[in-house]
């Protein structure tokens, strides 16, 4: 993010412009996986755990 005309707290995005933030978030939670790296990461790293030992 890149700040407008250099005021403190005004961003612009280009990808909240064109709806990528939007359609990622859509993604998301239709199918409970998160589109971030570390969400990822965590969340099939959970699957592996309660697999492994079972849940609580």
């Amino acid at each position: 993010m890149a700040r407008l005309f250099g005021i403190p707290g005004t961003s612009f995005s280009w990808k909240r412009a064109i709806g990528i933030t939007k359609v990622k978030q859509q993604i998301s939670r239709s199918t409970g996986i998160p589109m971030t790296k570390q969400g990822a990461e965590r969340k099939l790293g959970r699957i592996l755990l309660d697999a492994i030992f079972g849940k609580k």
